[in-house]
């Protein structure tokens, strides 16, 4: 079973060296506090958390996973006592304003708690992960009276929250909602339907659960157009213990991240509220739904961090076999599988993902800091550029980084060979439990939809890519000239050229086909993926070609590393973009022209 450990020196690197993080947080309303000496603490005491009290329960978790029993879900041995560690340390508020309890830092370093949870156990960091959605929602739309009931104990971590959805009828197509909200005279609500897949939906790790819950108001418009958002508690403020008509039908049966509480839920004449305006309430849910989409691109990061941190030291230990180019343990039975160049690839695949795919969330986290500071300095434009720069960055992060990290850690699998299938390794539990990553917060499918045809041909009209690839050709035309860095220089003009023709071309055919943005979201998505990954790790491959020539804050080793692991993606993982490219290009018929009727047949 791999032992977590916090990867704090690749994340030092990249908040020191890479992105600066102390000037970031000079610029921020709410970053005064968010001195380096404070960071370092965060980063150190999380990792002591993750590394000795969370991360040690996920695989007893997953074994044991949660149950029901008499309306109120239990969850795995030690996750009680963990969480109460988690909340008298008072990390649920890290992010959030002072005023409602918590530390008013920015959402980066949130972010950045976030992922060292995530990596040591998937299952327990979703029980605070999903309160920051109910938190972020009622901080934005909520009124001051209920930030104080509501808003407060969630910030504390004494209550929880989740976000209800999804029913049995609909997906992602939330037009098909039914879930009832009947006006009362008191001015509230009683709420009757059945959400399904409610992460958190119910545990015994908090005293309430603040359900925030997509409802019809009577004589609501069809579609997505009449749907509004309330406060729906499990127990309502000072009723703690008294039913509220909030009840859990079932756990839901998964494969994977079985120490999560995925509920169906039923709301029977529950007394809720509303927040936001009438029939906006996927306008108020979809406010922070680009920091819901990091929050998941996270898992693939955290899964194929994990599998490498199980696969490492069994290629090192494991014997097997000569290498092919002569004997590199003599005195050994045989020589260790890190010496086979198809162990090193699927390991080195594994570190490309995981550190280069941290670099993209610490630069998007950036970006989403600077969208909070329109929002504590009420400045809605400012918001609004930067939730939109933002926008472009996560079906790509969420997309992109699920599959991937699904693809490496089933390769941590691979590296255990036969034992890499039995449970007492602990190998194949993060492939169950990274599976589900490319489908919640949207399928990859969907992200691809979001970001071709929403953000890239409607939203931009491929101003969005334009914009991004002006990084690719600034970092190309300075470095050209570098012997070390000339390499992923070039390829990157290469890369802003081809995205860009790539973009274009899509365009003109989908404007007469339109079944032309479906066929190529897909593998648009997926080029996308690769190329952004590409200028990530150049500009980590250019810090350590620097750090090595001028000194730095890690060992020389260190940044050799970095520039061995971005020679490795560009020429072993970045071809694979060129084939996404020429698929997305293909004519729409070799997929839509086979009848639907004609998909199977009755054989005798």
């Amino acid at each position: 079973m791999p032992n977590y450990k916090a990867p704090v020196r690749d994340m030092r690197f990249l908040m020191n060296e890479v992105f600066d993080f102390e000037s970031h947080y000079k610029s921020l309303p709410n970053g005064e506090d968010a001195t380096p000496d404070m960071v370092e603490a965060i980063v150190g005491e999380m990792a002591k958390l993750c590394e000795n009290t969370i991360g040690p329960l996920y695989q007893s978790g997953d074994e044991e996973g949660c149950t029901l029993k008499d309306g109120v879900v239990h969850t795995p041995k030690g996750f009680k006592e963990a969480y109460a560690e988690f909340q008298a340390g008072g990390w649920q508020g890290l992010s959030h304003p002072v005023e409602y309890g918590g530390q008013g830092l920015p959402m980066s370093l949130g972010l950045i708690k976030q992922e060292m949870m995530a990596t040591a156990n998937w299952s327990f960091s979703m029980y605070p992960g999903l309160s920051l959605g109910a938190m972020n929602t009622i901080q934005l739309h909520g009124s001051e009276e209920q930030k104080q009931e509501y808003l407060v104990p969630l910030t504390e971590g004494t209550w929880g929250g989740t976000m209800c959805l999804t029913e049995p009828q609909c997906g992602t197509d939330l037009g098909q909602v039914k879930t009832k909200a009947e006006p009362q005279k008191d001015g509230s609500y009683k709420i009757s339907g059945t959400k399904i897949f409610i992460s958190s939906g119910d545990h015994d790790m908090v005293e309430n659960i603040v359900h925030i819950v997509l409802a019809r108001l009577p004589d609501a418009p069809k579609g997505t157009k009449g749907i509004s958002l309330f406060i729906v508690p499990k127990y309502l403020p000072g009723k703690i213990g008294e039913d509220n008509g909030v009840s859990v039908g079932s756990l839901e049966k998964k494969m994977g991240i079985k120490a999560s509480a995925t509920c169906v839920m039923n709301f029977d004449e529950a007394t809720g509220f509303l927040i936001g305006p009438e029939n906006k309430g996927l306008e108020c849910m979809f406010t922070f739904m680009n920091t819901a989409r990091l929050g998941t691109a996270m898992q693939g990061i955290a899964h194929a961090e994990l599998s490498y941190q199980g696969a490492l030291p069994y290629a090192k230990e494991r014997k097997s076999m000569r290498a092919l180019s002569g004997k590199k343990e003599p005195d050994a039975i045989a020589d260790s599988l890190i010496h086979h160049g198809d162990v090193r690839r699927m390991l080195l695949k594994q570190k490309a993902i995981a550190e280069g795919g941290r670099a993209m969330l610490y630069f998007s986290a950036q970006y989403a800091d600077n969208m909070i500071s329109g929002i504590l300095e009420d400045d809605m434009e400012k918001y609004e550029h930067w939730d939109s720069e933002l926008g472009f960055f996560t079906p790509i992060l969420k997309g992109f980084l699920t599959e991937k990290g699904l693809e490496v850690a089933n390769d941590g699998m691979q590296v255990f060979g036969g034992h890499g299938y039995i449970k007492e390794h602990g190998m194949e539990q993060i492939v169950r439990d990274a599976r589900i990553s490319t489908l919640y917060e949207g399928t990859t499918g969907i992200q691809a939809l979001d970001l071709l045809g929403r953000k890239v041909l409607l939203t931009t009209k491929g101003k969005c890519v334009r914009d991004f690839t002006k990084k690719l050709v600034d970092f190309g035309t300075k470095n050209l000239r570098d012997p070390k860095l000339r390499p992923f220089a070039w390829k990157l003009l290469k890369i802003a050229a081809e995205w860009n023709y790539l973009t274009t071309r899509i365009m003109l055919v989908a404007a007469k086909d339109r079944d032309m943005v479906s066929t190529a979201s897909y593998d648009f998505l997926m080029y996308s993926g690769y190329a952004m990954m590409a200028y990530f790790w150049a500009i980590q491959a250019g810090v350590a070609k620097d750090k090595l020539e001028n000194g730095g804050n890690e060992p020389a080793e260190f940044y050799k590393a970095k520039l061995a692991t971005a020679e490795f993606y560009f020429e072993r993982m970045l071809p694979s973009a060129k084939g996404h490219a020429d698929a997305a290009l293909k004519p729409t018929r070799s997929i839509m022209k086979l009848k639907a009727e004609d998909f199977s047949f009755d054989y005798e």
